[in-house]
């Protein structure tokens, strides 16, 4: 019998070369049904602190890896220092094919663009915890995810005065 992980990595690649199926796939879970929050940018960029969010399932490999036995996902998320070494890092995520994530993290994980940013003066600072969440939740961790995770780094990114988040997904 098939594990789930694989059956996991197995649709993520058959995803990958159709996304015609991942869009259909997609139309079938629970969405948030308002609009789109809109705010005017309060500060140039070049003088804003940016936050790095992620939905690659990216952690240190010293940290404990998003539940993939779960198949409404892992609603939690991982606070990764942004000056990691890259042979550190992990991508714990069957849900999508990251083996081009894994040659370039800056895919998902764009840290090393977002310095060369900053060093170019196009950007402030980088602020120096990046958050990184498993992109697929769905069922009841939907409540979780919206009621305690995403509001706890929501909470983490106002108390360091970040001006903007910059949400990658994978």
């Amino acid at each position: 019998m098939i594990s789930e992980r694989w059956k996991n990595r197995i649709l993520a690649r058959v995803f990958t070369a159709f996304p015609s199926l991942a869009a259909q796939w997609g139309k079938r879970l629970e969405m948030h049904g308002g609009g789109i929050p809109w705010a005017v940018p309060a500060k140039p960029l070049q003088e804003a602190v940016i936050a790095l969010v992620t939905t690659g399932g990216v952690q240190l490999t010293s940290q404990t890896p998003f539940d993939m036995t779960d198949p409404n996902g892992d609603p939690t998320f991982r606070e990764v220092p942004v000056y990691t070494p890259r042979e550190r890092l992990a991508i714990t995520h069957d849900y999508y094919d990251h083996r081009d994530a894994e040659k370039d993290l800056n895919l998902v994980f764009p840290v090393e663009r977002l310095k060369e940013m900053v060093g170019a003066k196009a950007l402030g600072t980088l602020h120096r915890t990046a958050f990184s969440f498993m992109g697929h939740i769905d069922g009841p961790h939907l409540k979780t995810l919206r009621e305690k995770s995403a509001p706890e780094v929501a909470k983490k990114l106002a108390e360091a005065k970040v001006d903007y988040a910059l949400l990658v997904p994978a």
